[in-house]
């Protein structure tokens, strides 16, 4: 009797642990996908404007060119629905359910659809009382808004937190993500605590216990001012976010605005490059149907997808700041044996011509050891810099508001020649 009453004791210990820690071994690397929100907004007119309203429709057909235009061979196999998206009320017992105009088949019935496409389905709630758009909340219902939401298939939540107290934040997403493991579904969990609580005036070390992202800044608008914001704040703030990024739970400087109005071309590469160097996720918000060849090529630029993915895991960092008018950043990638390195060259000059910037890799902090020095490839045009030695100066050429993103593997005899 009194074994059997400890084994039963040691087995609701586990679970409770199980179901109150992140572990639900997703976002082992940045995830990638598509987010409605910075293109589409909270566009609910689906009488004038049909085909860009938030709607079943519009969602069907985003799964559509995820799945049939290469993204999802990439990928980009999250499709994310955002705010908006909800009736006004609960229904009398108190659950969610989405607009029956915009939503008649129901968001179990989208979810079929996608996952019949080979993506996943994320969805929005808001830990408040109402979302940003004013649509019911969750704070009062977060066991059964998690049941809700696992109930019809649901693989990513995004949680945001309008009309919250941020004191409440610190108990209520831990609980919506307890809630979401004991529905025994994994849903990778994006939370938006930081970027209620200040951005750095949280404990980072707990918030990777529960989340698998998190939103730390400010809401990305579709212009080049809001990308450098938004990179600045992460290099000021690097010492405090880069140890916290890894392997199931990243910092999410928000969404890619590649191929939407504001971004020219080299812009656009800049932000995907940013975001990259940034172990970021890639979640595009954009018209899939009618993107540009120029804005596909460079979302869909497997160099530095693969530096995005690297498995190691390690956010970059800023390393030289506004060194006339350059900022550099690098990523430590995971090689065979030896460490390489992504770089981004930012150019934030604006005085109209590109600009040559010089340096060695010693100038980097890479680290070498024993090897010969780098081999260098610039991932957007394939310019090859040919080999470096640790301190032999290379130069770079830089478009205003531009960058130049180079891969650097470190040669050895042994490396040398596996290169060849």
């Amino acid at each position: 009797m009194w074994k059997a009453v400890v084994t039963a004791a040691v087995a609701f210990v586990l679970l409770f642990c199980r179901s109150s820690t992140l572990d639900n071994g997703l976002a082992r690397t940045p995830p990638m996908g598509w987010l409605a929100w910075e293109r589409f907004r909270c566009n609910v007119d689906c009488v004038d404007d049909p085909y860009n309203c938030i709607s079943e429709e519009l969602f069907m057909q985003m799964a559509d060119r995820l799945a049939e235009d290469g993204w999802k061979e990439l990928g980009y196999n999250y499709l994310n629905i955002d705010d908006c998206w909800m009736s006004m009320d609960r229904d009398e017992q108190g659950n969610l359910y989405a607009n029956k105009t915009r939503f008649p088949n129901g968001i179990k019935k989208l979810a079929d659809y996608v996952h019949s496409k080979g993506l996943k389905l994320g969805i929005y709630l808001d830990f408040g009382t109402h979302t940003c758009g004013g649509y019911p909340g969750s704070i009062k219902y977060l066991q059964k808004d998690a049941e809700t939401i696992a109930g019809w298939g649901i693989d990513m939540l995004k949680m945001d937190g309008c009309y919250a107290n941020v004191s409440d934040m610190s108990w209520g997403y831990p609980d919506m993500e307890m809630y979401m493991n004991k529905t025994g579904r994994p849903i990778l969990f994006s939370c938006s605590w930081p970027a209620y609580a200040g951005g750095i005036k949280v404990d980072y070390s707990v918030l990777a216990k529960h989340c698998n992202a998190w939103r730390n800044y400010d809401d990305i608008q579709d212009s080049w001012d809001s990308v450098t914001h938004i990179i600045d704040w992460f290099g000021d703030n690097q010492d405090v976010l880069a140890p916290v990024a890894g392997p199931g739970h990243w910092n999410d400087p928000d969404m890619l605005i590649v191929g939407d109005y504001s971004l020219s071309y080299e812009e656009s590469k800049a932000q995907m490059a940013m975001w990259a160097i940034l172990a970021a996720p890639l979640f595009m918000s954009n018209d899939l149907r009618s993107i540009s060849p120029e804005a596909r090529s460079i979302l869909m630029n497997k160099e530095v997808i693969r530096i995005s993915q690297d498995s190691l895991g390690m956010q970059g960092r800023r390393v030289i700041k506004d060194h006339n008018g350059i900022d550099v950043w690098t990523r430590p990638i995971e090689f065979p044996d030896i460490p390489s390195y992504g770089v981004a060259f930012l150019n934030r000059r604006s005085d109209g011509i590109p600009y040559n910037y010089t340096l060695t890799p010693g100038d980097l902090n890479f680290k070498c050891g024993s090897c010969l020095g780098y081999q260098l490839t610039d991932v957007f045009s394939g310019q090859d810099y040919g080999h470096c030695a640790p301190f032999q100066e290379f130069t770079v050429s830089i478009v205003p508001n531009g960058v130049v993103m180079v891969y650097a593997v470190p040669t050895s005899l042994d490396v040398t020649s596996k290169l060849r």
